[in-house]
Parts: structure tokens; C-alpha cells; sequence
């Protein structure tokens, strides 16, 4: 089982953390990897640091956005040009174990699955585990209605899943919808528990801010999965309800 697969980065102001997130990649058991890279900064300031932490490996290639576009365009953009049978995100301030590439093309070859992510530990700025988020086995779309259990950076697909789906332009929960998707076309979304990645929690991120969190968690219900306006608002505050309680057990 050797299938190629592309791995999609969007880079935006992640200095303090690119170096520990790329080398984990680069150093993956399974080396037949696509590494796309896409420099969403006008500011070239990182670029030589970048392509310093990678040293030419060939494997890797870097691709510019004109301006700041946010990570769903720059998903998107990586995701039509990838090569990859299947395709695998990381975020550019979280890392994988040096297996997790291997480990779930193996789990998904062996039972003929299109999708699975794993169990993940949270980290803080600083490296130290806080937390452990458990993926549970199958997500169908009414139980993934209620939590958005999948750890965007543990993810890996076939990429033909994506051929007519795409990120939206949402500045956060835009992988919510793309998973609400999947699932309402019937794609099984296994969640492999064990914990092959690391997320890292920083207070500026943009999935911190809790008042973009309820907006966007609004237009996944109401704009995206068509909801009226009270079962929208009532799925907002039973999301929240179920992520404060993640919150706690972490």
C-alpha cells in the first residue's frame, strides 16, 4: 500500500510553529507524499524561513495566494491541483505522529473505507498536552449534526470524495460543513481512536474567538444545512453545550 498522498498546508503567520508541523510530515514512516504548501501572506517575511525547514526536499511545493484568502480558499485552491489518491490537512501549528500516514491508509485499505480521522491530543502554545479529544467509530449525519467531533488536522480522504464538494468561505467551522456534506452523501466517517496528532490551542487563533465560533456555527444550520431560524439557533446552543463539555473534560 503505497498510494500517494497529497498533503495540504495553508501558511498564514505560523512562524513559532511551522518547523515541528512540516518536520512531522516530512518524517512520516509513509514517504510517498504530495506536500503542498500555500503561502497565504502578502508578507513574504516567512518564506525563506519556510523553505529553509524543508531543504529542498522534493516532495514539498509552495504555491501563493495574491493576498490573505483564509484557509477554505486556500484548502480549495491546494485541493485542485493535488496528485494525491488521497489527500491529508494539517494546519500549520499542529503536528502528526511519525506513523499516523501509515497507520490510517492501512485501517482504510484494510476495511474499504473513503474517510477516517483519529483521536487527537490538544496541546497548548507550548507544546504540553492538556487534552485528548476521542474520535468516535462512525459519524452519521444526524449524530454530527449535534458535534463536530473530526479534528480537521487527523483527516485523511480519497480525493475523489472532493471532485464537486469544496470548503465554503467560512472564517471558522468551514471543515464542519464539508464533513456535514460527506455524511449526508452517505461517505462513512470512521474515527480510528488513537491519537495520531496533536492540536495546538492558542489564545489569538481564530477558532478561540468565541463570537466568530456562534456566527459561523449559525450559518453552518441555517445557511449551509437549511434549517429554519429557531432549530438553527437551537443546534447553535446544543453545539456550544457539547463543546463546553469537551472543554471541561480536557
Amino acid at each position: 500500500m503505497n498510494s500517494l498522498v497529497s498533503v495540504i498546508m495553508p501558511y498564514y503567520n505560523k512562524k513559532d510553529y511551522f518547523f515541528e508541523s512540516i518536520s512531522s510530515v516530512l518524517n512520516q514512516t509513509h514517504t510517498n507524499l504530495e506536500i503542498i504548501i500555500v503561502y497565504d501572506d502578502e508578507n513574504k517575511n516567512d518564506l525563506e524561513h519556510i523553505k529553509n525547514c524543508f531543504k529542498n526536499d522534493t516532495r514539498v511545493k509552495i504555491i501563493f495566494n495574491d493576498n490573505n484568502k483564509g484557509a477554505s480558499y486556500s484548502r480549495n485552491k491546494a485541493i485542485s491541483i493535488a496528485q494525491g489518491k488521497y489527500i491529508a490537512f494539517l494546519d500549520c501549528d499542529d503536528y502528526w505522529k511519525i506513523n499516523k500516514t501509515e497507520i490510517q491508509l492501512k485501517f482504510m485499505t484494510n476495511h474499504d473505507y473513503d474517510f477516517s480521522h483519529t483521536t487527537y491530543h490538544v496541546i497548548n502554545q507550548n507544546g504540553k498536552i492538556i487534552g485528548t479529544i476521542k474520535a468516535r467509530e462512525i459519524l452519521e449525519y444526524e449524530k454530527l449534526l449535534q458535534s463536530c467531533d473530526v479534528g480537521l488536522s487527523s483527516v485523511i480522504l480519497k480525493r475523489e470524495l472532493l471532485n464537486d464538494i469544496k470548503f465554503p468561505e467560512l472564517k471558522t467551522k468551514e471543515d464542519f460543513v464539508l464533513w456535514l456534506r460527506l455524511a449526508k452523501k452517505s461517505v462513512i466517517l470512521f474515527g480510528i481512536d488513537e491519537p495520531l496528532m496533536f492540536w495546538r490551542q492558542t489564545p489569538n487563533s481564530l477558532s478561540s474567538s468565541i463570537i466568530q465560533k456562534l456566527k459561523d456555527a449559525f450559518k453552518v444550520y441555517y445557511l449551509y444545512e437549511k434549517k429554519n431560524i429557531s432549530y438553527s439557533i437551537f443546534c447553535v446552543i446544543r453545539l456550544s453545550i457539547h463543546a463546553l463539555i469537551k472543554k471541561i473534560n480536557l
